[in-house]
């Protein structure tokens, strides 16, 4: 166990070091993404606005609740959006990576570290269009918000431990791309994203209680549209978290050397 986690930090400590070219990598796959496009990255943003302009459109309430509704979406679809795509393009990361794992010595954290940087760079464009939509919606700006704030850096934070486990699930059971894929699709439906969760429903309450992903949505939601700190969601969010720091770091310990037989 001690030497597991002692090689997992000498792979994540040469990797810190090597972050120009992780930070290089990420910014050349998004402007690969985008090259010969009229808008660029902005395309990230126009895709946001679409995707939740439409949901709010179809399903908000009429009435007062209508500019709550629209800011529950937009905060809801933008971290859902970011979880759903670190952790679908996590499970074929080390298959993607293929020629650089066994035509390199470059630590196994690079690879994790340029997805985690690319996603951030993706999620930001759709930050930005969730303010626009709060600024239009017009919930208060308060100092709670700090707390929003502090949620997505919390997920910043687990981003690389995502990466780390569902890249080696992938690495040892390929068919995991299509079921996370599927599932990811599904779960959507299955976490308050454009629902609002009211205690009463016996399946949304079972829906809302024990999906984890439902504080990773609240954590970012609640400081927001109530004004409260959401001590459970953080919680759970940070419990998870470092469940999830535990298990990458287990991973990259014992089987970082493994991988290149397996991809």
């Amino acid at each position: 166990m001690i030497s597991a986690l002692n090689g997992a930090l000498d792979d994540i400590f040469r990797a810190m070091k090597l972050r120009r070219v992780w930070i290089a990598l990420a910014h050349e796959d998004i402007g690969d993404q985008h090259r010969r496009t009229t808008l660029g990255p902005l395309w990230l943003l126009v895709n946001y606005l679409a995707f939740a302009g439409t949901f709010i459109f179809v399903f908000q309430p009429a009435g007062k609740d209508a500019a709550g509704y629209s800011a529950y979406v937009a905060i809801g679809l933008m971290v859902w959006f970011y979880l759903m795509e670190v952790i679908s393009l996590s499970v074929p990361l080390f298959k993607r990576e293929e020629s650089f794992i066994e035509g390199t010595t470059l630590p196994l954290f690079v690879y994790v570290m340029r997805l985690t940087v690319q996603s951030a760079i993706r999620a930001g464009y759709a930050v930005a269009g969730c303010v626009i939509i709060l600024l239009i919606s017009g919930p208060a700006l308060t100092p709670a918000w700090l707390w929003s704030l502090a949620g997505l850096l919390l997920i910043l934070v687990t981003t690389p431990a995502l990466i780390t486990v569902f890249a080696f699930t992938g690495a040892f059971f390929p068919d995991s791309e299509f079921i996370v894929g599927n599932l990811m699709r599904v779960g959507m439906f299955f976490t308050p994203v454009f629902w609002v969760y009211n205690g009463r429903d016996a399946i949304q309450t079972y829906a809302y209680l024990w999906n984890p992903f439902s504080y990773f949505l609240d954590v970012a939601r609640i400081p927001i549209l109530i004004g409260e700190f959401p001590s459970n969601a953080f919680a759970v969010t940070g419990t998870a978290a470092l469940v999830m720091w535990a298990i990458a770091l287990l991973l990259l310990g014992r089987y970082r050397r493994q991988v290149v037989f397996l991809i």
